[in-house]
């Protein structure tokens, strides 16, 4: 008995020992947050951008929050703290063309813009380029994880890795398994996630998996009462951190994620699920959106956030 157990356990770490080489595409604010903590925690990564500049930037951005990391964990040591940064940029590669990047890839994380049809077109292409072993991921927050894998020719071999913003604070990550994906490859890509020194929770591939299952419905009821003049954002946000004990109410939270990509997934689960009452968009809300009002990010959302 105790011989089975050790040999699973064995092969579940073979299994899991392949992720090495990984290839985060997209170098936003998720891909890069992504391609750090890989790099920070020994695999070698390759970052792949639409250009060079793109590319720089996010490697550039990658620098500023190593940095930061290292003055809180080596503040008594800035050789070691030094050391930390060269190091782990010292992981990281740059590259434009996708298709040549995974060619060496055992994991593949994409972290690009919320659209099937983009996401289509590029795990087509990789799944023509890369390895038989390769394991395919996406970080989507809100669209169907087998929907997207649908068009590569290794549904078994993908999966879903959502990570939280800014990805080296956060210690949850949502793996997503489909009908389809095999036990090794879920067992592969739980193994990755602890080596990440992630929390690690399971979900099966239903919208917004569990954090965004609840969060977006909870915001747009948040957004309805205030519609309904019910009462102000401040009291709402007040009531949920008192009340509830919630770091953050709803409404700073609805600014803070973006009101276009809040709007964006009600939107998105409005059409795959019509007769959802928590799924119909807000009037209010798209209305901010089309002002330009974002959010944190465009300086004014539903609080304004100019200097």
């Amino acid at each position: 008995m105790a011989m089975s157990v050790l040999r699973t356990f064995t092969r579940n770490m073979a299994t899991a020992a392949k992720i090495n080489n990984v290839v985060v595409v997209g170098g936003g604010l998720m891909g890069s947050g992504i391609a750090q903590v890989a790099a920070a925690t020994g695999h070698n990564v390759t970052l792949v951008e639409m250009n060079d500049a793109l590319v720089e930037k996010a490697i550039g951005g990658i620098r500023k929050s190593l940095e930061r990391v290292a003055k809180k964990q080596y503040k008594d040591d800035a050789a070691k703290g030094q050391q930390f940064v060269d190091g782990t940029l010292a992981k990281i590669g740059g590259a434009t063309k996708p298709e040549v990047a995974v060619e060496g890839a055992d994991l593949v994380v994409e972290a690009i813009v919320e659209r099937m049809d983009v996401k289509h077109a590029l795990f087509g292409k990789l799944d023509e380029a890369a390895p038989a072993h390769t394991i395919f991921a996406s970080n989507t927050s809100s669209l169907s994880i087998a929907e997207i894998g649908s068009v590569t020719k290794r549904q078994d071999r993908f999966g879903g890795l959502h990570f939280f913003n800014p990805v080296p604070v956060m210690k949850l990550l949502e793996i997503i398994r489909t009908d389809r994906t095999s036990d090794e490859t879920f067992q592969a890509l739980q193994a990755f996630g602890q080596r990440l020194g992630k929390a690690c929770i399971t979900c099966k591939d239903t919208p917004g998996f569990v954090v965004n299952r609840l969060l977006v419905p909870y915001m747009a009821e948040a957004i309805r009462l205030l519609e309904r003049g019910d009462a102000s954002p401040r009291d709402i946000d007040t009531a949920m951190k008192l009340g509830a004990g919630y770091p953050m109410g709803p409404i700073e939270l609805v600014d803070y994620v973006g009101l276009d990509t809040t709007n964006n997934i009600l939107q998105g689960w409005h059409e795959k699920f019509p007769n959802d009452p928590l799924f119909v968009p807000i009037q209010s809300l798209q209305k901010l959106v089309s002002e330009g009002k974002l959010g944190v990010k465009s300086g004014e959302g539903f609080y304004s956030y100019k200097k």
